[in-house]
């Protein structure tokens, strides 16, 4: 029993008798918390097969906010039915060895020691935040966990093709088990054109006696989207893949594309897009699978696409104190162009920026805090789309005094008194300064620096020419892929969108993003006279939700070369009609297709590539159906 084997531990401390009931009321609280969160998961398959688009983004953003509801449920009933709040801290140190026994064959216990570490730190102060009594490392393991119910279906399923020529079977297998209710298509079509795909990636090859193919046992649901993820092995060769699935025209399934290799799960998976639905009784066994197909991808980023936030910050924070250990540079002012709302830091060796949110703001920037705090808190429960960052909200975080150029500290007292403190907390003369509130999310390159650093290559520069371009080409994607998904990014600003690692670019800077629907997109007025045609400044009255596409020019292309990229690629942002005709679309309630993967990738993009291949080849036109 756990608290026999708890009291065998640590016989001398284990003397309040309420200790194994406010562990099992936390736990029970935490198995109320999953219970829920895979509810919503499991539903996603209904509302795929249904097309309820709306109803999967709703779950979506919905699906975030429960963790912190059940966090205040078992503050709640743990302060009405033990008055927590007043617990001595010997208690709450036996609380968690009981703890520690109900997790031993717990399908989550990881999650669990998170849900505890909420609750207690929320329940006492701060000051007793303390090795001893929440979980600092995990515990259980997660090693290994097995689900013995009768009815439970593995992580992830194994089909054995005997040879290459029985792969179309076996991709047949893979998709039918799924049981998906609604029809495909022309699954024959498409299963042919995934075979196909998949030999051409693994090239030729001899079948060695593991050959086998390994699929996770759950869909990943996102917006419109449904995907089968899972590796091809073959003696030391594995190939990870993706099969996104679609709705056609006439609401049929379809398989859109086939996706191979690390960086197009990275990319599917990436912070920059908005979290998975999926049905998980072992969420440890699912992060262990996909990171075997993305090595290079943090626990932490892989719980969070999960939607598992929480765990993910955990992990994180974990991993960040690691770093801390085994590093000696120091914080510094973030390189680029100070924020007017954010003040910026990171820590060269690490790959992530600090953001708190300063005090006092120039007459321009009309906001507060609170409204600050939303717009960041729409980013997280809204479609990404791959072109917003994620960020992990923390309170109260304390860092190591010495690690902080002293030019930061003077920055912080000087923008953001309110947010910080310098203190020696636990008395051993070693200072820690202490920040209220701050925003962590992935560093890149801030995009102005990246144009930067083309034009100073030089013309004659070929690789920064095509760097340039394909920046430049990037950026309107990135506010197109936005728009779609009713985002109007405000402050369009280069230095306001990042450079990732594959060359994608991302917008990070959220203070001044509204919905596209609430914008009201107008054409300059004709001029009242010459004076009015002539002034360098603007004469018409402009309302806070006015925004006017023509007058974009003038702060963004400047520079010729940029100009004319982005004249040939995206003059249409220029336009009012552009966003006019998108709100219109969005106000239809239409929710339009951007695929986390290149659109060239497409089943139907390559076919018809082909088709002008071959038309090219005999002088003829492309078949078009």
């Amino acid at each position: 029993m756990p608290d026999n084997a708890a009291r065998a531990m640590f016989p001398d401390a284990l003397t309040d008798t309420r200790a194994p009931a406010i562990a099992r009321a936390l736990i029970e609280g935490f198995n109320r918390h999953y219970t829920l969160f895979r509810q919503a998961s499991r539903e996603a398959q209904r509302r795929f097969e249904e097309s309820d688009w709306h109803g999967q983004q709703a779950a979506q953003r919905e699906r975030i906010e429960f963790y912190d509801l059940r966090v205040r449920e078992a503050c709640d009933r743990l302060e009405s039915e033990f008055q927590a709040s007043r617990l001595p801290m010997d208690t709450w140190q036996q609380v968690k060895l009981h703890v520690i026994g109900l997790l031993v064959n717990h399908h989550q216990p990881e999650l669990a020691e998170t849900f505890f570490n909420s609750v207690t730190t929320k329940i006492l102060d701060r000051s007793y935040f303390h090795n001893d009594f929440i979980f600092v490392r995990p515990a259980v393991s997660t090693e290994y966990i097995e689900n013995s119910e009768p009815e439970a279906q593995p992580t992830f399923r194994a089909y054995y093709p005997q040879k290459r020529g029985e792969m179309l079977a076996t991709w047949r297998e893979v998709i039918t088990g799924f049981g998906l209710k609604r029809p495909f298509a022309d699954l024959d079509r498409d299963l042919d054109l995934v075979n196909r795909a998949a030999l051409a990636e693994m090239g030729e090859f001899r079948e060695r006696a593991n050959f086998q193919v390994q699929v996770l046992s759950s869909l990943f649901f996102r917006n419109k989207g449904a995907y089968v993820v899972g590796k091809v092995v073959n003696g030391y060769r594995e190939l990870p893949f993706a099969l996104p699935i679609l709705h056609d025209e006439n609401g049929a399934l379809f398989i859109d594309a086939a996706l191979f290799g690390s960086d197009d799960l990275a990319a599917l998976f990436s912070f920059a897009r908005a979290y998975f639905l999926v049905d998980m009784e072992i969420p440890s066994a699912f992060v262990q699978f996909l990171r075997s197909l993305m090595p290079n991808k943090p626990r932490s980023e892989i719980y969070s696409a999960l939607g598992l936030h929480k765990q993910g910050k955990t992990l994180f924070y974990r991993d960040f104190l690691q770093h801390l250990r085994h590093s000696t540079d120091k914080f510094r002012i973030a390189p680029g162009i100070k924020g007017m709302v954010m003040l910026v830091f990171d820590l060269p060796s690490f790959p992530y920026v600090f953001k708190v949110i300063k005090d006092y703001y120039p007459p321009q920037k009309d906001t507060t805090r609170e409204q600050i705090k939303g717009k960041y808190l729409l980013v997280k429960q809204h479609d990404r789309v791959g072109r917003m960052a994620d960020t992990a909200e923390y309170s109260e975080v304390a860092f190591p005094r010495e690690r902080f150029e002293d030019e930061l500290i003077e920055e912080i007292r000087k923008f953001a008194p309110s947010q910080l403190e310098i203190s020696d907390r636990d008395g051993d003369g070693t200072e820690e300064v202490i920040l209220k509130h701050v925003y962590i999310e992935r560093r890149m390159i801030p995009l102005n620096i990246y144009l930067q650093e083309c034009f100073d290559a030089g013309p004659e520069d070929r690789k920064a020419r095509r760097q340039l371009e394909h920046a430049v080409v990037e950026y309107g994607n990135a506010i197109k892929d936005l728009v779609a998904a009713n985002i109007f990014p405000g402050d369009m600003l280069w230095k306001n969108f990042g450079v990732t690692r594959n060359g994608k670019v991302v917008f990070y800077d959220y203070d001044e993003i509204e919905y596209i629907t609430d914008c009201n997109f107008r054409r300059v007025p004709a001029p009242r006279n010459e004076e009015d045609e002539m002034s360098g400044e603007i004469w018409y009255a402009v309302g806070p939700k006015d925004v006017v596409p023509e007058t974009f020019g003038p702060f963004l292309l400047g520079n010729n070369e940029v100009r004319e990229v982005f004249m040939k690629h995206h003059g249409d942002l220029l336009d009012v009609t552009f966003w006019q005709s998108h709100q219109s679309r969005i106000q239809a309630r239409q929710v339009i297709d951007v695929f986390p993967y290149d659109p060239e990738r497409r089943f139907q993009a390559q076919a018809a590539a082909e088709s002008r291949t071959a038309a090219a080849r005999t002088g003829g036109m492309p078949f078009t159906s």
